[in-house]
């Protein structure tokens, strides 16, 4: 069996006017496109109440970086009050958005073995046990770092995007 080690946990939250279906859009691009990630979404869920809608959304995101390595990403949106809205331009123009509260959770788990080939045997464990403690310790560290930076990133890059989004 695969060794999984959590190595980053967060979340933001942001409420106020930002266009869900972009934003949605951002987030997996990003994921995909600067992470690398092959992205699944898990679970989908909306709630209406009245004219709001609540969401729940899972994404599960998995990039084998070697044989030995695989990193996990694991975001949880929960979007609560989310209306459509219509908000004037600077320009005078008027465009249908959204507003409503959003928190992003983002857990990164970094992966080692993950196909168990060191799992057949006692011998093997503790083969794996050396491996990782004397022969690879400073490249594990390196993708813990790597892991960890790129989940920050997305975090950052969602909160970036949600503040300008809301100031247009």
């Amino acid at each position: 069996m695969s060794e999984k080690e959590t190595i980053f946990s967060s979340k933001i939250k942001y409420t106020g006017i930002f266009s869900f279906k972009d934003f949605y859009k951002f987030c997996y691009d990003w994921l995909t496109d600067e992470t690398g990630l092959k992205v699944i979404e898990d679970k989908y869920k909306e709630k209406l109440s009245g004219n709001s809608k609540d969401l729940e959304i899972e994404w599960t995101g998995e990039n084998k970086v070697t044989d030995y390595f695989q990193f996990q990403v694991k975001v949880t949106f929960k979007i609560e009050k989310l209306v459509d809205v219509e908000v004037q331009q600077p320009n005078g123009a008027k465009i249908k958005t959204n507003k409503g509260a959003v928190e992003i959770s983002v857990k990164g788990i970094l992966v080692r073995d993950y196909d168990g080939k060191f799992e057949k045997n006692a011998f093997h464990k503790f083969l794996r046990g050396i491996y990782e403690k004397w022969v690879i310790a400073s490249r594990v560290e390196q993708f813990e770092n790597k892991l960890a930076s790129d989940c920050d990133e997305f975090l950052n890059q969602a909160k970036a995007w949600l503040d300008l989004e809301g100031k247009k």
